[in-house]
């Protein structure tokens, strides 16, 4: 928010998100955000390459504590984003006090979210693991490795809470520092942690627990930081700590479709698990080592839409057509680039990518079929990913859970499952491409209705065609 002094009055100006030109401000809002992901990314990789030097039971162990570590992160996701799309709306709106106390009610929401997985994390991890596999080396990683991971994610929420509130107000940089940091801390404690170096015991892959908490506790602390600090636009009062039933519901009606779609995500992966689980554990590990790397190609799609929810949300409230509507293209063609070059990388290298991990030969023989054949579907998910980040700018969040629901539970697990009963499990990865085909039959189709419903009816200050 740029301000000037007029005398005794203070004459506040308009944010930047509602005159600069798009693509300079969607880049300049995502970039930061794209890096800061892609070293996320990065460090999830890396922390899976020192796991698998242990054994590849142990990164089968980390393999299996996905969904319930994507669970944890699909629920701070779906209150930053239900608090980032609040916030921005009402800067949109001028409406100061309401923003500062969505600000608080996302940190009250963040807190009881950490309450209930340190509660998870104290009572339902060996459960968790025992019922995706019998082997009792795998079991015994795994609940070391993801009960660390429970108990101590306050640093986690924490992080991602603080995160979102810079990126609502446009301090994407300040978030790109703060998730580097916590990423570069993770990177080099894990081998220090993991293998006992300069004097640390031998942890093993506690250890890469350890490193991961370590980090997100660091980087929360240095969100708070830039918070206080830097963010000009928010106030943080005690008093609008307190929960508001009212805004709260507000925050939850957009975040928690969200939240659902990664609760889907989580199933989806658990009941994968076992799918695969039944042709060798290999092919476990092999779907873990691929969402790793899945994962590495995709979050700079999901930093670009943390640029574009804050820019579409923004200009929703200033009802600004014409600025939504070249967002949303631009948004669109960007993630489609990102992920063809995703598409050519897993195409042409998938042996130099599973030779990170010290795959032996027979985890080639199933890694290279499977990056080959779920890449074919990576172009579709841009588009779709894109599509996701739309609905939730206009709190339309119901939207993106039933895309999400038809995709991985009416489409890919019936179809992987289905497939796999042909004894084969290299024709269980055609199961992606069918699913992300469904998934971009229904986000255009929504796409039109928010196009027809929301936005044409939107003023602009400029004449022209308003279609998506």
């Amino acid at each position: 928010m740029q301000k000037a002094k007029a005398g005794k009055e203070e004459i506040i100006l308009e944010n930047k998100m509602g005159y600069m030109p798009i693509p300079r401000l969607l880049y300049s809002m995502a970039l930061p955000m794209m890096i800061s992901m892609f070293v996320q990314a990065l460090y999830n990789i890396v922390d899976s390459i020192f796991v698998a030097r242990l054994s590849e039971q142990a990164l089968t162990s980390v393999s299996l504590a996905f969904p319930m570590q994507n669970l944890m992160i699909g629920v701070g996701t779906g209150i930053g984003i239900g608090t980032n799309a609040l916030l921005s709306r009402k800067l949109g709106e001028k409406d100061f006090e309401t923003a500062d106390r969505s600000a608080m009610q996302g940190i009250f929401l963040s807190a009881c979210a950490f309450a209930l997985f340190a509660l998870v994390g104290l009572t339902l991890v060996g459960p968790f693991f025992r019922g995706q596999t019998q082997a009792p080396e795998i079991i015994d990683g795994g609940i070391s490795y993801l009960r660390i991971i429970c108990i101590c994610s306050a640093g986690l929420f924490g992080q991602m809470i603080m995160e979102r509130l810079l990126q609502s107000t446009g301090m994407t940089f300040y978030s790109m520092i703060t998730q580097t940091t916590g990423a570069v801390i993770n990177i080099i404690l894990d081998p220090i942690m993991i293998f006992g170096l300069l004097g640390f015991p031998r942890m093993g892959i506690a250890g890469a627990a350890a490193a991961t908490v370590i980090g997100q506790v660091s980087a929360a602390l240095l969100a708070v930081y830039f918070n206080l600090t830097k963010n000009k636009e928010l106030h943080f009062r005690l008093q609008n700590l307190r929960p508001d039933p009212a805004m709260i519901r507000q925050i939850l009606l957009i975040g928690v479709p969200s939240l659902i779609m990664v609760a889907i995500g989580s199933v989806m992966t658990f009941f994968m698990n076992r799918i695969l689980g039944q042709f060798t554990s290999t092919a476990v590990a092999v779907f873990g080592i691929f969402f790793r790397m899945q994962s590495f190609i995709m979050m700079p799609v999901f930093g670009l839409n943390g640029g574009m929810i804050p820019i579409i949300a923004y200009n929703y409230g200033a009802k600004n057509r014409e600025r939504i509507i070249e967002t949303i293209r631009l948004g669109i063609i960007t993630a489609m680039g990102i992920m063809l070059a995703g598409l050519l990388l897993l195409q042409l290298f998938p042996q130099k990518m599973l030779l990170l991990f010290d795959a032996s030969e027979s985890m080639m023989s199933i890694g290279v079929p499977a990056f080959r054949i779920i890449s074919l579907s990576f172009i579709m998910a841009g588009y779709s990913i894109v599509a996701s980040s739309v609905f939730q700018a206009f709190g339309e969040s119901i939207l993106s859970m039933i895309m999400s629901l038809v995709r991985q539970l009416f489409v890919l697990l019936p179809a992987a499952w289905l497939l796999a009963r042909m004894g084969d499990v290299n024709l269980v990865w055609w199961a992606w491409p069918l699913a992300e085909l469904a998934a971009v039959a229904i986000s255009s189709i929504f796409l039109r209705r928010v196009n027809r419903d929301i936005i044409s009816g939107l003023e602009s200050g400029k004449t022209g065609r308003s279609e998506v």
